[in-house]
């Protein structure tokens, strides 16, 4: 695979702005810790390894960590084998309390946001995805190993890399971190609005691979449309108990 090709990972570590700094490395990476992209006890590349990724200085990227240490998502240890390591929170799991937080006016207003982020996304990857690029999202789907929310996060993302937009791939980093867990939160015990997220992505990732974009873009609005129509009729019932 070339090395000119986007990943997900890449958004992470892809330079920074020459006006950034400590906080847009804290942000960064505390985006992609939360996002899932970055896993729990994983190890960070070594300060000057980042530095050099970021496009900041060393004392740039210290100054992050203490900052990351202070928030227990970072450990750093000592002596060989040593280095800075990944401490991912706890998952919230109470999806009723999340949700009574949300007004539906701004539940959707978000959503429809994101849907025309994601959907712009998927039309952008199907004029621009290679096999490798296919295989790729198909791998991030086929995880059934990590939970839903995550999945689902890292399989938009992966399709936002695709699209080779480093915008559109900031924008959905940060909606996975707004609304994300709460959208793609597991079907619940008497949901009768449940839907199979992986029949949806594998039918996006047919049009992709395609590369019809404007049937990309549908299918991933309608995906999102789906998750949405969800939580509104499990907010009703909260409203309502």
């Amino acid at each position: 695979m070339g090395t000119d090709r986007a990943s997900a990972r890449a958004v992470v570590f892809a330079p920074l702005d020459p006006h950034s700094r400590a906080e847009t490395v804290i942000r960064r990476l505390t985006d992609a810790i939360t996002f899932g992209l970055l896993t729990d006890a994983e190890q960070l590349p070594s300060e000057a390894d980042l530095a050099a990724q970021f496009g900041v200085s060393r004392v740039t990227v210290r100054e992050a960590l203490v900052a990351l240490r202070q928030q227990n998502l970072v450990e750093t240890r000592r002596g060989r084998g040593g280095g800075s390591f990944v401490r991912a929170p706890a998952a919230k799991n109470d999806l009723h309390s999340r949700l009574a937080e949300l007004s539906l006016p701004t539940l959707r207003d978000i959503a429809d946001h994101y849907a025309a982020v994601a959907g712009a996304a998927a039309r952008l990857a199907a004029q621009r995805a290679d096999a490798d690029d296919i295989l790729r999202i198909e791998e991030v789907d086929a995880d059934t190993g990590r939970p839903l929310h995550r999945m689902e996060r890292a399989y938009h993302l992966e399709v936002a890399a695709v699209a080779q937009s480093a915008r559109l791939a900031r924008e959905e980093v940060r909606f996975a971190t707004e609304l994300g867990t709460v959208l793609w939160s597991p079907v619940l015990p008497g949901d009768d609005c449940a839907y199979d997220p992986h029949t949806d992505h594998r039918a996006i990732t047919a049009a992709i691979a395609a590369g019809d974009g404007d049937l990309a873009r549908r299918l991933t609005e309608d995906h999102i449309e789906k998750a949405v129509e969800r939580l509104v009729t499990l907010h009703l019932t909260l409203i309502e108990q």
